[in-house]
């Protein structure tokens, strides 16, 4: 499905990315985490050269989306969805206007792009809010039309960019229910990135922890998070440990 070779990236001095090389098969729901400014989110968009990494090669489907021509990169594109951590929706249109715009634009019969947009909106719980605009909808209800946007091709591949990183934690856990829901049963593989622990203990086949550019660990979650073999995922464990404390401290009170 995705294989990733030896890519790197740097902004000037700075390497974001340090000959970092991972596969995703299909169907499978990987998570990638770790601090902030390690390399995640510029791992995942060099995907679909929302960054252009500076070497290595990355195969879709068995093609190398670094040597593709601009016209051959736009056909790739369709086939892989991307949730932005911001919503990126077109203000003046409705939420079904928005999942259908890019299916109208790829050449789709209005009337059946519609329908695949009522379709998506149902799959993540907002079919009765089709006909609002952005501004009549909350943040996490706005993301979900983002994800309902990503999902309304059907592409045998989704990138989720920290999806919830905007969003008040009130309302976080409505996008992770979605989320955990498409990673359970929808088809397509997903690469995300991500701060949220309750989302890769729940959904994630394979968790990648990466530190200063490169991947320090992988595995499934319960190995991860459980006997870590990195200074990272020892980071993650006495954090899991520390929230179940404080947890079962703070119903003790009650």
């Amino acid at each position: 499905m995705l294989s990733i070779h030896h890519i790197t990236k740097r902004f000037g001095t700075l390497v974001a990315v340090d000959d970092l090389s991972l596969e995703v098969r299909e169907g499978e729901t990987v998570v990638m985490m770790g601090p902030s400014g390690c390399g995640k989110s510029t791992t995942v968009r060099a995907v679909n050269r929302l960054v252009e990494p500076d070497a290595g090669s990355i195969l879709f489907q068995g093609s190398d989306i670094l040597k593709m021509t601009e016209p051959q990169l736009w056909q790739a594109r369709k086939k892989i969805g991307f949730v932005f951590q911001h919503f990126n929706l077109i203000q003046r249109l409705t939420a079904a206007e928005n999942v259908m715009l890019g299916l109208v634009m790829d050449g789709m019969p209005r009337e059946t792009a519609y329908d695949k947009a009522l379709d998506a909106l149902d799959k993540v719980g907002l079919r009765e809010l089709s006909e609002r605009k952005p501004s009549e909808l909350s943040g996490g209800q706005q993301q979900r039309v983002g994800i309902a946007r990503a999902i309304a091709a059907e592409p045998p591949l989704m990138l989720w960019d920290e999806p919830t990183a905007s969003l008040d934690p009130m309302i976080v856990r409505e996008v992770l229910v979605v989320m955990e829901e498409l990673a359970r049963y929808h088809k397509s593989a997903m690469l995300v990135v991500t701060h949220e622990l309750p989302f890769a203990l729940h959904a994630a086949d394979r968790i990648i922890l990466m530190d200063q550019g490169r991947i320090v660990e992988t595995g499934p979650p319960d190995q991860v998070f459980i006997s870590p073999q990195s200074d990272v995922g020892g980071k993650y464990k006495e954090l899991i440990e520390y929230q179940n404390t404080t947890t079962v401290g703070r119903l003790r009170q009650v």
